[in-house]
């Protein structure tokens, strides 16, 4: 039934009804809609029962808001109020294509309303509908030709759409309407939109047009640095180099240590030789003598002599100096062997002068050297033996560093790195521990400390140290979490899985995929303000960031460590944990069993006394949060399903959960071998044979020789000729396909033929006997020995792959191996002393991190005697 006209009394409330919806009074709003739906004669007015839903979903009540707001629409179905209202209830569950249909149905019986119009031009651009955008932009630009953001939300849908040359003519023309401001006084909006402008003329290939307006209007525009820069790269795309080059220079002389500028400068002078590349930098040497960059660069392209008397130079100016990041900046170097021989042997060579004359040279006639010169010449050695892989040498220069100055929080810094890197990551994390004493108040320090903690597997002792810089009366990891901090829910949740703790690594990666939605979602706040404040460059990167969002590597590193956790979970459904208790201690003896019940116990207890802490802690924050509510008028949306680990864990489909991360990898990181393997492995699980060849040959075309690739390849080989219950269409298809990766052979002879050509490649040598295995178990033996092989000839030799080819014969790959695993891990040992994984048996439960106390130096003595 159409719903009544309201009166002028009750007409005056349901304005009062919107005004308080709008400032966020919302339980004055439901007064009022109680006061007009009271009345027996507006009982079931659909408005006004669609706006008091609206305002209790606001509250958090969401079932009885969607009744009353369906309720409402069935009242009044031709009302544009009812349907608004029904696309925001939708917009606020994100179902944002039902609400661009309620948009749509309201224009029906509304077309001109301004208000639904820009709620659908919202929609419209947060999910890309560019086309849509477009038609509802230009829709308010007819009726509101005055308003600016009319304009500028027109040329953007344009901009979006590449059709750059029209984007560039409707701003000019609203540039024309745009009061010409005196160009003495600053107006910042004005000079973004020729900003802006200027952008869309260059990305419109109209590089002179872009030359012209940039030279017309560069007394109105604020940013002279963005002039300049764009002025020297329009130069030099118009081939005007020796324009770019004057542009160039002066830009050096405002910041001589920017390397862009000086890339400019070579492609402006364009040196055809490497004396002449050299020149440029020369002159910068005596335009800036202070310059750090113009000394740097120059060691990228020379060699030889040349490049020993300008690293020797780039280097005395530095350690004199004392400049930590000293090696950092010379990292990228450390590609070429033979630049890395004289970068090794000039500074050994000032390490033996300074210790024995405090002079880079005994040949110098120069003043001494300061003591903390050899102090910053040692730090760099440490930092070069452990880039090149010699961490005992690593090791002894840094120890001679902080027996000098033991009060240097970087010396311990690299101290930890050295052994993180040399696979000992509790002696890191007690090192990086003892830096992190030496500054409390350093957050970096802090965060890296917990970083370290966590890679150890220390997940509280990490949450402790966070929470010396988090917020009061919150705990540490809730805190985190609120701030978005990715960086320390990515190793907890890596540290969980190596714990074998899924449903707590789970609830970390499912954190990190909620924050990228929030991040989506909150491009709403700015589809109006960017318009509104005219940061419009800003605003067109933040919508070409957010369509390609997932690609960073946060999100990677979660969903890749979600979905091999699923698929382990598929492999390894987790049981009822008093089965598998009664199924360990069925074999130990009574005084094994009593010592087990104990630990148990005292487990339980900690247990139980950690709980009723953390909820005490939690009535506690939901007192505060209850009292914040009722003073605060402004709750908005529901609570939030909560992330439970065991109900993660005991997730009933865990390939088609792995899935839902692996769809954004698919077609964001796709130049990315690893995602083509894991959507392999989720697959391969389904029996899904021509998503199995989709990823293959993806993958095959980014690498063929990849060691998982290979092992995919045979496994793919293998179920493809055991299938029976496969569509002809579909056998065929993978015939054919089969044929051009494999060509004629069988599974045996490619598996034979990879190890062929990569023999003396460890990695590449593990997946063939993994291969052999697979296929034929009565080659075990000749397996385990092609894999456990160690010589010094073969190549990739490296912690990592030494850890894999261990954790191979451990468990079960190669079959029943235990024993080669045991002198394997004896021969590891010997090669990387310092290698937690390589240590004997027990090594592990004699160690333990004392956080914040005195620091073992056993894994050093124990290396020692090596």
């Amino acid at each position: 039934m159409p719903s009544v006209t309201l009166p002028p009394k009750e007409n005056a409330l349901f304005k009062r009804i919107l005004r308080c919806y709008e400032h966020k009074q919302y339980r004055n709003g439901l007064k009022f809609c109680k006061q007009i739906l009271s009345n027996p004669k507006f009982s079931e007015h659909g408005e006004t029962l669609a706006m008091k839903g609206l305002t209790l979903n606001c509250l958090g009540k969401k079932e009885e808001a969607y009744e009353l707001v369906r309720r409402g629409l069935r009242n009044d179905l031709k009302s544009h109020v009812c349907w608004h209202v029904y696309g925001l209830l939708q917009r606020s569950d994100k179902k944002y294509d039902e609400a661009i249909k309620c948009y749509r149905n309201a224009l029906k019986w509304d077309k001109d309303n301004l208000q639904i119009l820009r709620d659908l031009s919202l929609l419209q651009i947060q999910m890309r509908d560019l086309e849509g955008y477009r038609e509802t932009r230009y829709q308010l630009l007819q009726l509101r030709p005055a308003q600016r953001a009319s304009w500028i939300g027109y040329a953007i849908a344009y901009h979006l759409l590449e059709d750059y040359e029209m984007a560039a003519k409707i701003i000019e023309e609203f540039r024309k309407t745009q009061q010409q401001t005196s160009p003495d006084k600053v107006d910042y909006e004005y000079s973004e939109l020729l900003l802006y402008q200027n952008q869309v003329l260059r990305e419109a290939g109209l590089l002179k047009e872009a030359l012209e307006h940039l030279t017309t209007y560069e007394k109105q525009i604020c940013d002279k640095l963005a002039v300049e820069e764009t002025r020297g790269e329009l130069l030099l795309s118009l081939g005007r180099f020796e324009e770019a080059a004057d542009v160039y220079r002066r830009l050096q002389e405002r910041n001589p240590e920017n390397w862009s500028y000086y890339l400019g400068l070579e492609k402006a002078l364009k040196p055809a030789t490497t004396e002449e590349k050299l020149k440029i930098y020369e002159e910068a040497w005596v335009k800036f003598p202070k310059g750090l960059v113009p000394r740097r660069l120059p060691l990228n392209f020379l060699s030889g002599e040349k490049l020993r008397e300008c690293l020797d130079k780039y280097l005395r100016m530095n350690f004199s100096k004392g400049c930590p990041p000293v090696f950092t900046t010379l990292k990228p170097l450390y590609q070429d062997k033979d630049k890395v021989a004289i970068i090794e042997e000039l500074v050994v060579g000032f390490e033996t002068s300074l210790n024995s004359c405090r002079m880079f040279n005994q040949n110098d006639d120069g003043k001494e050297e300061p003591p903390t010169t050899l102090l910053w010449v040692q730090y760099f050695l440490a930092q070069h033996y452990n880039q090149i892989g010699q961490q005992t040498l690593a090791l002894e220069y840094i120890n001679a560093a902080i027996e000098s100055t033991p009060t240097l929080i970087e010396l311990f810094l690299v101290k930890a790195k050295i052994y993180k890197h040399a696979g000992n990551i509790r002696e890191a994390a007690r090192w990086m521990d003892e830096a992190q004493a030496l500054d409390t108040a350093d957050r970096f320090i802090n965060s890296k400390c917990a970083k370290y903690l966590l890679k150890a597997g220390l997940v509280k002792e990490a949450e402790e140290m966070c929470s010396k810089f988090t917020r009061e009366g919150a705990s540490a990891v809730e805190n985190l979490n609120e701030m978005q901090c990715m960086w320390f829910q990515t190793e907890c949740a890596l540290a969980y899985k190596s714990m074998k703790k899924y449903g707590d690594a789970l609830k970390k990666c499912h954190e990190i995929e909620r924050h990228f939605v929030e991040i989506t979602d909150d491009q709403f706040d700015f589809h109006t303000y960017c318009m509104r404040k005219m940061t419009l460059r800003s605003y067109v990167d933040l919508l070409k960031l957010e369509d390609v969002l997932r690609m960073h590597p946060f999100y990677y590193k979660a969903a890749s460590t979600a979905i091999q956790i699923y698929l382990n979970l598929h492999d390894n459904p987790l049981t009822d944990d008093s089965k598998e208790l009664q199924a360990d201690t069925g074999n130990l003896t009574d005084k094994e069993l009593k010592k087990l019940r104990n630990k148990q116990r005292r487990a339980q207890k900690k247990a139980q006394l950690e709980e009723e802490k953390k909820n005490a802690e939690k009535e506690k924050q939901l007192k505060n949060q209850k009292k914040k509510k009722e003073d605060d008028d402004e709750e908005i949306g529901g609570p939030k399903e909560e992330l439970i680990p065991e109900k993660l864990a005991k997730v009933e489909n865990p390939l088609d959960e792995a899935v839902k991360f692996l769809i954004p990898l698919k077609t964001l990181v796709k130049n990315k071998i690893e995602t083509h393997l894991l959507a392999f492995e989720i697959y391969f699980r389904k029996d899904k044979f021509l998503l199995m060849l989709q990823s293959v040959k993806r993958a095959y075309a980014i690498d063929p020789d990849h060691p998982w690739l290979h092992q995919c390849l045979v496994r793919f080989f293998k179920r493809v000729s055991e299938a029976k219950d496969v569509a002809d269409p579909v056998r065929t298809v993978l015939k054919q396909e089969i044929s051009r990766l494999f060509g004629d052979s069988n599974a045996k002879s490619f598996n034979q033929a990879f190890l062929s050509k990569h023999s003396n490649s460890i990695p590449h040598r593990l997946a063939a006997a993994k291969g052999m295995f697979y296929l034929d178990p009565s080659t075990q033996k000749k397996a385990v020995e092609l894999a456990a092989a160690l010589d010094e000839s073969l190549n990739n030799r490296s912690i990592q792959t030494c850890t894999d080819v261990l954790q191979s014969l451990r468990d079960g790959n190669l079959g029943e191996a235990t024993e080669t695993a045991e002198s394997y891990r004896a021969e590891c040992h010997k090669i990387y002393p310092y290698t937690l994984a390589f240590m004997p048996p027990g090594y592990e439960e004699n160690t333990k991190i004392a956080v914040n106390g005195d620091l073992s130096t056993e894994t050093e003595e124990l290396a020692n005697d090596m």
